[in-house]
């Protein structure tokens, strides 16, 4: 099961009913920030949503409307009490280009620990002690006027255990469950692996958020069969696809275009120029080519879950 929660849908500036560049995603427990524009902590605290526990915030790019807000919640978990690691991604060299943002967050109570992840992602589990073993954070290509990225977390499910499996092998039922894990156990003088009392893979969950992308080949692939896909859309009108080819971003139409080619299942735009006072009046121009798109707005959340 995944949580996901819009927290800002605004693109440049802030306005009332929209912060800046930001959304919450949690697993079991933990939880990853995708960009932190300014407003974000307040649009968590509308959401029901805590950031206190954040595990990693992944930053798409190093533009103001997605990195104002980390000073801020640095300080506010510092004041609240947190001990635990705090783990920054992002692309190029983070450590030079959060140097100003981290000075000023000041002294802290806990550590910060900065990484570029590799072009593979990484398994989460192998990063922070507790994330499940199948989830998995995967940063691909976007195409921006600075050096940039989204990210897919995808939640891998093993194969349907099969009991009868583990009793021929004499597996005791107390190591039933380090199998269903993905942990070989002893049984006598031979090891079982999970593969021999597990069906084929099943079919797992994952979600793609782009940040500031025009439309590409990498976030094509990179949200390839996504359950979820939260995409920049600046522009609502295709008469601005100019302007947003010129920025770096896209119009409501390039998003649903993406989305098609990319087989996700479900497009939530966002990003939107503050020019934009009614995001929805330009909903079926993507609705057309992709019919299963939403205007996100702040606060904006879905759980998503295994299919049976």
């Amino acid at each position: 099961m995944i949580d996901v929660t819009v927290l800002g849908t605004a693109a440049l500036m802030p306005i009332p009913e929209r912060a800046l560049s930001s959304a919450l995603l949690r697993c079991s427990g933990r939880s990853i920030l995708f960009d932190c524009g300014e407003g974000t902590q307040t649009a968590a605290r509308r959401a029901g949503v805590s950031l206190m526990k954040t595990d990693v915030i992944a930053i798409t790019h190093y533009h103001g409307d997605h990195i104002f807000g980390i000073p801020g919640l640095l300080q506010t978990m510092s004041v609240m009490g947190r001990t635990d690691r705090l783990y920054i991604t992002g692309p190029g060299n983070i450590a030079r280009e959060l140097a100003p943002i981290l000075r000023l967050a000041g002294p802290l109570a806990y550590e910060i620990s900065l990484f570029t992840l590799p072009d593979s992602g990484m398994r989460l589990s192998e990063l922070i002690p507790g994330w499940r073993e199948g989830a998995r954070l995967t940063p691909f290509k976007t195409d921006h006027r600075v050096a940039s990225r989204g990210y897919s977390f995808t939640l891998s499910r093993a194969g349907k255990f099969l009991p009868e499996r583990a009793l021929e092998l004499h597996v005791p039922q107390n190591q039933w469950k380090l199998l269903q894990g993905g942990e070989a156990v002893t049984v006598g003088d031979r090891t079982v692996e999970p593969a021999e009392v597990l069906g084929p893979p099943r079919k797992g969950l994952k979600v793609s958020f782009t940040g500031d992308t025009a439309y590409c080949a990498g976030l094509v692939e990179g949200a390839r069969d996504a359950d979820l896909l939260i995409s920049d859309a600046t522009y609502g009108d295709d008469a601005q696809a100019q302007a947003a080819a010129d920025y770096g971003h896209m119009t409501f139409s390039l998003a649903a275009r993406a989305a098609r080619e990319a087989n996700v299942r479900e497009l939530w735009l966002t990003h939107f120029s503050q020019m934009m006072e009614d995001p929805e009046v330009y909903l079926p121009a993507a609705r057309g080519i992709f019919p299963n798109t939403l205007c996100a707005h702040d606060g904006m959340g879905v759980t998503l879950r295994f299919e049976e």
